[in-house]
């Protein structure tokens, strides 16, 4: 995910814009959080530094920063300041920063985004500082007691033993004393090698709670007298309430309010069943604007006529691609399209919010505080430290839980009603239909290849919609969205011209980053063209691919893993054919091999096929805590097939057509294949966990699908080439 370099500010104005910036996947650029003990209201007497509480019992607590949704590093992140520190893990606690503290504090934890799967690439650095910080104030404080050099001390399990003499003190017998220290101006970090608590696989914090019901999410907030707003907004994006017809549902049991609210209507109630159905029978007349008449057909045609485009702008341009092709023996090409996506998160969107004089509470599971707290701020009129939002955990994000209008209404909402908290909650039609959707992208991909079948020329022509520009709605840069362009412009392979260039083409269908975003995308389109070119070359796939990959280890590396593992080399069993594909994203390295079968025609006389096995593979760097990691990659891949084989929001008179799980499918636990995974890390660098296993998978599905059929799928989803999945 491309980083936005800015610092924190203590405009109000800076804040909001770049807090409402990074609401889907971009991240907010820090610098390094304050590591010192704070001297201001926010700090406890047990606190030892901004990251890290100890109490006399020597129960530790950890602050987080970010979002927990499910990605599970509200554990990992922890996990990595309890390495530093030494503490006993046993005996970690976790517990949310406060939004407003870290505003006031100028971001003295950081930012509070977890999106771009950058919760632990992006601060494992501050958090390792954070508890190694604390560990040696608390070893300073014992050896001062001891009046011995700290030097001959050690720590393990929240125990400090001065070595020469046998004499131990646990952590919450120096806590206090450690507190009111000299903070150390550098501190040493551990070698990975040397880890006790991160590398291994720990019990996630949050699951107990989940499995036993008991997790409240944002859907559960209860406060007393609190009140249900339901909204419905325009079907066409972009369109405002001309008028609507109040007194149709006055008098209805338990409706309080009709609020037009500009570009969306609420009905509030004593709950929000009453809320829902009085909306549904409440006339709203909408002013549409200028696209009522847009359709799936006529995005695509403007698609094309991006394609058609002259001097586009150029995201990458090597060699030189004319005298390239000119001397190519085989020229290869071919479109690919990848359709809008909505996130459908299980929990829809929705935010309580409670507005006492020029003060605003905001209870809402989100992605971004920050974000959050930002617009909760502009859309009550008050100043960001006036706000508070409190975290909880989210029942889904994928993305769509940094853009913040969920937020924004329901503070709207709770303005017209003084002292009284308010619960917005959208339906799942509200929620399908009035997403910010992963772009639809046309892609048009050409090589050359020489005598041998090498490819000596290739280009990437994309036309998409900006997320950027949509979401920041600022020019931009060079006229590139990074997003659009990745996996073409950062191609791995070994190819001596290449040109990637840019069509954008916003429409009024609002975009927004939807998980792995581009690479969830590009690799499908990039990864199937290699095939095509491996076939056209006589040559293996994976054969075809190492051969371009000899000078980029990390990525051979991890081919190599995956293919190994998935016995490539050896021949399949009767009836079995494979795919693969291999990537990079988010700063990791992966690939996969999928193993697919032919089962003949089903009930409707499709064309149906079992997937018999799914390898995936990923080099991160290093790997903090492992159950984890197989835990994303296996929702990773629920998450992708759910797109592959049924993913697609089509437009008819200007609207999203799709309105809930009965024609928007998501992956049901009894279709789900076998997924093997390959954790491979090589250290030295830290990648994202969160997303890239979604990468590979539609390019190596569709290269298995291929071999089996001998039918190349260069669109997606599955179901509209008459294709199906069963059960292996």
């Amino acid at each position: 995910m491309k980083t936005i370099a800015k610092s924190f500010s203590d405009s109000r104005r800076v804040f909001l814009k770049t807090s409402a910036a990074v609401g889907g996947g971009l991240a907010l650029g820090i610098s390094l959080p304050a590591l010192a003990q704070t001297k201001d209201a926010f700090a406890k007497p047990d606190q030892v530094n901004l990251w890290v509480l100890i109490s006399p019992d020597d129960t530790v607590v950890i602050r987080y920063a970010r979002s927990e949704m499910g990605q599970g590093s509200f554990t990992s992140a922890p996990m990595l300041v309890a390495e530093e520190l030494g503490c006993d893990w046993n005996k970690v606690r976790v517990e949310y920063v406060s939004t407003n503290a870290n505003v006031v504090s100028k971001r003295a934890w950081g930012a509070m985004n977890a999106s771009g799967s950058q919760t632990i690439r992006s601060s494992q650095e501050y958090l390792r500082r954070g508890g190694a910080t604390a560990r040696e104030m608390l070893v300073s404080a014992a050896a001062q007691e001891w009046k011995a050099p700290a030097s001959e001390c050690t720590v393990a399990n929240s125990v400090i033993t001065h070595v020469p003499t046998g004499r131990t003190v646990s952590f919450g017998q120096v806590a206090a004393a450690a507190a009111k220290l000299e903070v150390p101006k550098d501190v040493k970090l551990k070698d990975p090698k040397d880890w006790t608590i991160a590398g291994k696989s720990m019990p996630r914090f949050d699951i107990p709670t989940t499995v036993r019901g008991k997790q409240r999410y944002g859907i559960d907030t209860q406060l007393p007298g609190m009140v249900y707003a339901a909204v419905a907004q325009c079907p066409v994006f972009g369109g405002k309430v001309k008028s609507l017809d109040a007194a149709k549902i006055q008098g209805r049991r338990g409706i309080q309010k009709v609020l037009n609210l500009g570009d969306f209507v609420a009905v509030t109630a004593d709950n929000w069943w009453r809320a829902k159905e009085a909306l549904k029978l409440l006339p709203i007349e909408w002013d549409v604007g200028a696209y009522g008449n847009a359709t799936s057909a006529t995005i695509m045609e403007t698609f094309r006529n991006g394609l058609a485009q002259n001097d586009l702008p150029v995201a990458k341009n090597t060699g030189n691609v004319e005298q390239g092709f000119a001397a190519s023996a085989k020229v290869l090409e071919a479109e690919y399209f990848t359709p809008y996506l909505a996130h459908a998160t299980l929990e829809p969107m929705g935010c309580t919010a409670l507005m006492k004089g020029d003060k605003v509470e905001v209870w809402v599971s989100t992605q971004n505080a920050e974000a959050s707290l930002a617009t909760a701020a502009a859309a009550a009129g008050v100043p960001v430290e006036n706000v508070e939002v409190y975290r909880v955990q989210a029942g889904g994000g994928f993305g769509r839980r940094g853009t913040q209008d969920y937020t924004r209404q329901a503070v709207l909402i709770a303005k017209t009603m003084p002292g009284v908290p308010v619960k917005a909650l959208w339906t799942r039609e509200e929620d399908t239909q009035h997403d910010f959707y992963r772009p639809a992208s046309l892609v048009r991909m050409r090589a050359g290849l020489d005598a041998a079948g090498n490819p000596v020329a290739w280009t990437a022509r994309i036309a998409a919609p900006s997320i950027i520009a949509t979401l920041s709605s600022l020019p931009l840069a060079n006229g590139i969205d990074p997003q659009a362009v990745i996996g073409f412009a950062d191609q791995p392979y070994n190819i001596p011209n290449v040109k990637v260039d840019y069509a954008q083409r916003n429409g009024h269908v609002p975009v927004g980053f939807w998980r792995t975003v581009g690479h969830s995308q590009n690799p499908f389109v990039r990864e199937c063209f290699m095939d095509e070119m491996a076939l056209a070359a006589g040559r293996d796939p994976y054969q075809y691919r190492r051969a371009l990959l000899k000078d980029k280890p990390r990525d051979l590396g991890i081919l190599d893993a995956v293919a190994k593992h998935a016995g490539w080399e050896k021949p399949a069993a009767k009836g079995v054919f494979r795919g693969i594909a291999e990537t990079d994203a988010y700063g990791s390295y992966i690939a996969a091999v999928i193993e697919v079968s032919p089962t003949g025609k089903d009930a409707a006389g499709k064309d149906s096929f079992a997937i018999r096995r799914i390898v995936v593979g990923i080099d991160c760097g290093y790997a903090v805590n492992p159950d984890n990691i197989v835990a994303q990659m296996q929702g990773s891949v629920v998450w992708a097939l759910s797109a592959i084989l049924w993913g697609e929001n089509t437009l008819k008179d200007g609207r999203i057509q799709q309105s809930n799980f009965h024609d928007y499918r998501m992956m049901r636990l009894a279709e789900m294949p076998k997924v093997e995974v390959v954790i491979a890390p090589t250290g030295g660098f830290w990648g994202g966990v969160g997303e890239p296993a979604n990468a590979p998978i539609a390019p190596a599905l569709c290269n298995a699908i291929f071999a089996a059929t001998g039918r190349r799928v260069r669109s997606l989803p599955l179901i509209n080439h008459d294709l199906t999945m069963k059960k292996a």
